[in-house]
């Protein structure tokens, strides 16, 4: 399921979209009235705010499968970039969260007040990058939403800043708040073979180091500040916890070595139905 969509399939993908979800996607990336946070807030990365959640929110309809009627977790929502346009998409709830209290405060009085269903939690764990006085270790946090509560779970370069005892505890944490047959959503760097060709021929974006281990770092010295996994051992990880791949893998260009509409790799995972 993990294989490269080739160019040909992506034609075809772009042709079935939906004209109003194009139409929707279109709106809110020129929609001036939707509120976009300080300068001094913008943690997330560079680029068009509106832009970029518009485009995420066209993969996560078109790719993961989202409908307006499901129950929504963001884990690492930031500053709503995702949020503000699901609010214009979803007629079900959604719950952000976030290790980064100020971002928090940010949705909460900016987004809640207009959009009483889109609610906003902080979660205190430590990350070297974006939390490093976090109380609660990433390894043993819990998500504050009941067993089988979502139908949609977004994770959006978030798995891109945490080392694997982290991973492996919120890919547990996912599978639980997820009901059986939920999709999650993730933007990541995926390292399978033509990843790590670019990575050793030095094209790829971060300049992650290929070193023995499951985990590629781009900056030993900072590790929280990008990280790459070996593909087969997170799909593995996941796997554990009743979470395989919906669909292929969309590749993202950033080992330099593939034609790709995004930066990042585009992961959508299924949790399996009881029997």
């Amino acid at each position: 399921m993990n294989a490269i969509l080739p160019i040909p399939q992506l034609a075809v993908l772009r042709r079935q979209t939906d004209p109003r979800l194009e139409w929707l996607c279109a709106q809110i990336a020129r929609n001036r009235f939707l509120p976009v946070p300080p300068p001094e807030l913008h943690f997330i990365g560079d680029g068009d705010f509106r832009a970029i959640g518009a485009e995420f929110l066209r993969h996560f309809v078109r790719l993961g499968g989202l409908r307006p009627d499901h129950k929504v977790l963001e884990i690492g929502c930031g500053v709503g970039r995702m949020a503000l346009p699901l609010t214009q998409y979803l007629d079900g709830s959604y719950d952000g969260i976030d290790i980064v209290l100020d971002g928090i405060r940010w949705c909460a009085s900016t987004i809640t007040p207009a959009y009483p269903e889109f609610r906003f939690h902080h979660l205190d764990v430590a990350n070297g990058l974006y939390n490093p006085d976090g109380r609660i270790e990433g390894e043993t946090a819990t998500l504050p939403f009941k067993v089988a509560a979502y139908d949609f779970v977004i994770l959006t370069s978030v798995i891109t800043h945490l080392r694997t005892a982290d991973t492996e505890r919120y890919a547990a944490e996912i599978a639980r708040v997820l009901k059986p047959g939920g999709r999650c959503f993730l933007s990541l760097f995926l390292a399978d073979a033509t990843a790590r060709a670019g990575i050793a021929k030095g094209t790829a974006r971060p300049a992650f180091r290929d070193v023995p281990g499951v985990e590629l770092l781009a900056d030993p010295e900072h590790p929280n500040a990008a990280v790459a996994y070996d593909e087969e051992f997170l799909l593995g990880r996941f796997a554990a916890h009743g979470l395989h791949p919906a669909r292929a893998v969309m590749r993202g260009h950033w080992s330099g070595q593939r034609e790709a509409e995004n930066f990042q790799d585009l992961l959508v995972l299924e949790k399996g139905t009881a029997p």
